[in-house]
């Protein structure tokens, strides 16, 4: 009469510095995968109730133990326990290139008992390790950002910025034709599950010319102060100038007249008005990229304008 195999077990247990654990199955319910983080250990047993003639691990097609006999180099790997029940293996500080399978392979009344186990390492939180530079920018270029990511699983990569949160996937981000409104910080962000995101801001900023934004007439009075104002946004900053007629600046001569310069605007203070000073001026922004030029009045409060 034929003798019924006994029962062929596989165990595995996940050591890590917090001492947590997982235990394997038996043969035909076991887990596809084992996951474990680097740097953590592993124990992979195998137990067999039956005599066993030859016994062996192997990872890959490297052979690690044939019984008592250590075939592998790396002192990582020891033998945890070998008896007649009991055939283990340990792996210390597990690393990356640990991945794959494991075999255990036993010879037992002249029939192979063979069993695999998947052993997957989480080794790498999701990085960044190279993304754009802040840039600066015309108005209607097109911009090209980047942003590589390593990690272990693989990372997702995606771009958002804080007015209308996500706008791409993956590790580029392309703007064409750009414009001024578009000119802000914009988050690279990578994740893979392991650990918090990694996130970097890439700044851009969107360079144009002047444009006034604000002017008007302004009434005075005989002998009293007044100030022109002129407002203007540009990228970068505008520098401003003042003309009372073609090419008479203003501010150089006359002690009665200052003009100070804001980041955003220019004011034209007058500190005694009399009749000499009512008329028109003009204020010009300029940058790089161009000017901008717009006329006001300063007049009496007798006039109506």
């Amino acid at each position: 009469m034929k003798k019924n195999p006994k029962q062929f077990t596989v165990f595995s247990s996940l050591t890590s510095s917090a001492g947590s654990s997982v235990s394997g199955a038996e043969l035909g319910h076991l887990p596809d995968n084992i996951t474990v983080l680097e740097g953590d250990s592993v124990t992979l047993r195998c137990r067999i109730e039956e005599e066993v003639t030859h016994r062996a691990w192997l990872n890959r097609s490297n052979i690690l133990y044939t019984g008592t006999d250590k075939w592998t180099l790396d002192n990582r790997v020891t033998m945890a326990n070998n008896n007649d029940s009991d055939f283990s293996i340990h792996i210390e500080k597990v690393r990356v290139y640990d991945e794959g399978p494991y075999i255990c392979t036993f010879q037992a009344n002249n029939r192979p008992l063979v069993t695999q186990v998947y052993l997957i390492v989480q080794g790498h939180s999701a990085r960044i390790v190279n993304v754009s530079r802040s840039v600066s920018v015309n108005e209607g270029e097109n911009v090209n950002l980047f942003c590589l990511a390593v990690g272990r699983p693989e990372p997702t990569v995606t771009w958002k910025e804080q007015e209308y949160g996500l706008m791409s996937e993956g590790e580029f981000l392309d703007i064409t034709e750009i414009k001024r409104q578009q000119a802000k910080d914009y988050e690279c962000i990578t994740n893979n599950g392991v650990a918090p995101p990694d996130q970097h801001k890439v700044k851009v900023t969107v360079n144009y010319p002047p444009m006034i934004t604000d002017m008007k007439n302004m009434p005075a009075h005989l002998g009293k102060t007044a100030i022109l104002r002129c407002e203007a946004m540009a990228v970068p900053p505008a520098a401003f100038e003042w003309y009372r007629d073609e090419n008479d600046r203003r501010g150089e001569v006359d002690n009665t007249l200052r003009i100070k310069n804001e980041k955003t605007r220019s004011l034209l203070l007058f500190t005694n008005v009399t009749e000499k000073h009512f008329g028109n001026y003009t204020c010009s922004a300029s940058n790089r990229l161009g000017a901008s030029n717009a006329s006001m009045l300063l007049f009496s409060m007798n006039i109506v304008v």
